[in-house]
């Protein structure tokens, strides 16, 4: 198992069926390791912090939206890699490796992608597909990006990128003012094959015209 000691930030809001089975799994391929795991919690109503504590997690509390809790965490982080990954059991755990021993290699940030080789989404409509190709090709031909994927929150940072990044959205932008953000500033960036899983348990957060539209308002923001 790596060295390096490695963050796990997992923003949460009502995830009482999944978070458990998240941190053990998290528990079992980290296993030997130096790590943390931060929950960002939405103010759940449920039982998630509750689980998230009996299971080791630090917790701290955002009420904002996605993007702000997933910031908070990150500038929370004390580890010299910083991993962010969704609470509902769509991320694999297995996955954590690659992103990882990605940053170990040299990369400053590394993506999971769910459209190049190797990758796959269990849990994504036609529809969200097209929107998600457009952004791509939108960020890619206006900001010089190579990006496959675009809205997907399965990455990884080397320690002091996210402050480098001064993130700003507060919602479901993040993902994609993280990767024009890395692009600006030069950064190391790499993907890698993700496979994205459906929603173990739960009502999904995601609202795809209300998102798609946010996502859409990060780039033009981002043009200048």
């Amino acid at each position: 198992m790596m060295k390096e000691y490695v963050s796990i930030v997992i923003p949460a809001l009502n995830e009482e069926k999944n978070l458990g089975r998240l941190m053990r799994e998290v528990r079992h391929i980290m296993a030997g390791g130096s790590y943390e795991v931060i929950v960002v919690d939405g103010h759940s109503s449920d039982k998630t912090v509750d689980i998230a504590k009996s299971l080791g997690a630090r917790v701290i509390y955002d009420r904002i939206g996605k993007g702000s809790a997933l910031i908070r965490g990150l500038n929370a982080a004390r580890g010299d890699v910083i991993v962010s990954m969704d609470a509902d059991l769509s991320n694999e755990p297995k996955e954590l490796g690659l992103l990882i021993d990605s940053i170990r290699i040299g990369y400053d940030v590394c993506m999971g992608s769910r459209f190049m080789s190797g990758g796959n989404s269990e849990d994504i409509s036609l529809v969200r597909k097209l929107g998600n190709r457009f952004f791509v090709t939108m960020v890619n031909i206006i900001f010089g990006g190579s990006y496959s994927d675009m809205c997907y929150g399965y990455r990884s940072f080397r320690k002091g990128i996210p402050k480098r990044l001064r993130l700003m959205e507060k919602g479901f932008g993040i993902e994609t003012e993280i990767n024009i953000k890395a692009v600006k500033l030069g950064l190391k960036v790499v993907e890698v094959p993700s496979v994205e899983k459906r929603r173990a348990a739960g009502d999904p957060k995601l609202r795809t015209f209300r998102d798609g539209y946010a996502i859409l308002k990060t780039i033009i923001k981002n043009i200048r």
